[in-house]
């Protein structure tokens, strides 16, 4: 029996391109991004967090060494996306992570898109 979709509430960082360029991820979750659609750039890291909280939306930033200190076992987590990597394979990895997961994968915990695709490839 396959696993039921999840429609996962993503919370962009402010570093990261706009959901409108990140199009597959956008078609299937509910994608937001702090200043594009919140019109909050430059919110402070705890109150992105405390905003991702409140909204039940896993925060997606590569600006992980402020995060992972703040993550809680009842927040929706935390993923890592490495810096130097192109739009069109943010999305492609993304979606890929975010549609074979469920929530409980995330909950609570700091995910790393890096990590998640080098140990796809290792398998």
């Amino acid at each position: 029996m396959p696993k039921p979709f999840y429609k996962h509430k993503p919370l962009l960082d402010e570093h990261l391109p706009p959901r409108h360029v990140l199009a597959s991820l956008n078609e299937h979750f509910d994608a937001k991004h702090i200043s594009h659609d919140f019109n909050l750039a430059g919110l402070p890291d705890p109150q992105v967090y405390a905003l991702a909280l409140k909204q039940g939306r896993i925060i997606l930033t590569i600006n992980v060494k402020d995060f992972r200190p703040l993550i809680r076992d009842d927040s929706p987590g935390v993923i890592g996306i490495p810096e130097n990597w192109s739009a069109q394979r943010i999305d492609s990895k993304l979606t890929a992570l975010l549609m074979k997961n469920g929530p409980t994968y995330f909950r609570g915990r700091y995910r790393s898109l890096a990590a998640e695709d080098q140990t796809k490839s290792a398998a």
